[in-house]
């Protein structure tokens, strides 16, 4: 069952289980064609709109401030099981989906590491946002020695600047190369929290 349907569930039988007299309104004689309350009815006492209401019983609790779902509690008896159960429901209903990070690529196209090799009068290498170095091309692999040397497969520039010794000879300036990989690291981890947010 889904969200939707767990909200609409719990609130159509929470109307339907409420007799017109129980809520203090008239029953209208033989004319009505449900025993509890109408959505009309409901939307009435708790003072919204019939549109509103309707589009809360279908599951849409998403945005339902504390006021409208005291409001709906008390128009539909709730207890206070229930009522907790109603404000449970909403906040599922208004709770962000989980956004799943694009994976960080670990390997490169045989195309790019070609036109890597083809540089041969300076040092090249690919890494991805996580600071793991793809491709090099042979004067890449040469100055960086000590970082391809790891065990660690692909080479983690961030792992061997922070964890391993020789980085701090290997850097002329190690303040500010750790500065820059903490950069690299922290960008993706921006990008996600404003997915999140806009999301919201």
């Amino acid at each position: 069952m889904t969200h939707s349907e767990d909200v609409r569930k719990f609130l159509t039988s929470r109307r339907a289980r409420i007799t017109p007299e129980e809520a203090g309104l008239p029953a209208n004689g033989g004319n009505r064609r449900v025993t509890g309350l109408r959505r009309e009815e409901v939307a009435m006492l708790a003072g919204m709109s019939i549109d509103y209401y309707i589009r809360l019983e279908r599951g849409n609790l998403s945005g339902a401030s504390d006021s409208v779902l005291e409001a709906l509690g008390r128009a539909l008896k709730l207890d206070d099981a229930e009522t907790a159960h109603l404000f449970d429901l909403a906040r599922a209903a208004t709770a962000s989906p989980r956004v799943r990070r694009k994976r960080s690529p670990r390997t490169v196209r045989p195309s790019v590491q070609r036109v890597i090799d083809a540089i041969t009068t300076a040092p090249a290498w690919v890494r991805n946002d996580r600071g793991d170095v793809l491709a090099a091309n042979e004067l890449g692999r040469a100055l960086y020695l000590d970082l391809m040397a790891e065990q660690t497969t692909p080479p983690n520039r961030a792992r061997f600047t922070f964890l391993n010794p020789k980085a701090r000879e290997f850097f002329a300036d190690w303040e500010r190369a750790a500065d820059d990989i903490v950069a690299v690291l922290r960008s993706p981890a921006g990008k996600t929290r404003t997915t999140r947010t806009s999301r919201t």
